[in-house]
């Protein structure tokens, strides 16, 4: 009943949680949400506040959640009389783990050091739905892993799709369903590239400015003129040498407001799965 990596789901639990994207019939959960956002998110922070509010839920911040000294069984015996779900934006994903795994109510990652599911989840479908199913779909992701690319590797593996990645050699890895090319191999084509901002670890990691190559508009020309659907927040002069703004293929700053009806089935999802109790997360299925 947790969305702590993509790994915890299974195909059709994700088919289960797109469909609830247009269904308005859908019955909405009850119970009180406990959310704490470390950093900005400002858009998953605005989007999350929202679904509450438009799914009847009321919802408490708690910040800084997991930053304290306790140990994630004391926080969650203590709370889980307070919430029927959190919602949590915790760097330490271990300790995020933890605390899923000893709460008895569901536990949402709205993102860690290791990944960003619900952002990913949002992104997917916008690329099954609006670009070419997943199955189909040519998905480029451009330069080294992030948390953002890390639930992209999870959610390919889980739906058993193909995804390219390019960045220098020194970032490759050997992952399933990932294949990894150099900027000078691009593929011949692509239907859609998406972009992360580059993590510090890979500015560290870099033997030379050229080992993190920006995306330019060569780039995409020689991809097929690719959907751009690059991460925000975004940052020209670093992952991107193109303004998508000027792009033609840039999906649009309202691609983004997938968020809301993507996270508001996220919740219903996950708080359906708790309500059928011993069944856990797939007893819909």
């Amino acid at each position: 009943m947790n969305l702590i990596q993509l790994t915890d789901l299974q195909p059709g639990d994700i088919r289960r949680i797109w469909s609830l994207v247009n269904d308005a019939q859908a019955p909405a959960p009850g119970g009180t949400v406990a959310w704490s956002f470390e950093g900005n998110g400002i858009r998953t922070r605005t989007t999350f506040i929202e679904a509450f509010r438009q799914l009847g839920l009321a919802f408490t911040e708690l910040p800084h959640l997991l930053k304290t000294g306790e140990r994630p069984e004391d926080l969650a015996g203590y709370l889980d009389p307070f919430y029927a779900l959190y919602v949590v934006r915790e760097s330490d994903h271990p300790r995020l783990s933890a605390f899923a795994a000893a709460s008895r109510h569901p536990v949402i990652n709205a993102m860690s050091a290791q990944g960003h599911p619900c952002e990913v989840l949002t992104d997917a479908y916008y690329v099954d739905t609006q670009v070419k199913p997943l199955q189909d779909a040519r998905v480029c992701l451009w330069g080294p892993s992030t948390n953002v690319f890390r639930s992209w590797h999870e959610l390919a593996q889980v739906l058993g799709f193909e995804l390219v990645q390019v960045c220098h050699r020194r970032f490759h890895e050997a992952l399933p369903h990932v294949t990894f090319v150099e900027p000078s191999a691009l593929p011949g084509d692509a239907d859609v590239v998406i972009t992360d901002s580059w993590p510090a670890s890979a500015e560290a990691d870099a033997a030379t400015q050229s080992d993190l190559a920006p995306l330019t508009e060569e780039h995409l020309a020689a991809m097929g003129s690719p959907a751009l659907l690059p991460t925000p927040p975004f940052t020209l002069g670093r992952e991107l040498a193109v303004d998508p703004v000027g792009y033609p293929g840039f999906v649009g700053y309202a691609q983004k407001e997938l968020l809301l009806p993507v996270q508001k089935a996220i919740v219903r999802w996950v708080l359906a799965s708790a309500e059928a109790g011993n069944g856990g997360p797939h007893a819909d299925r």
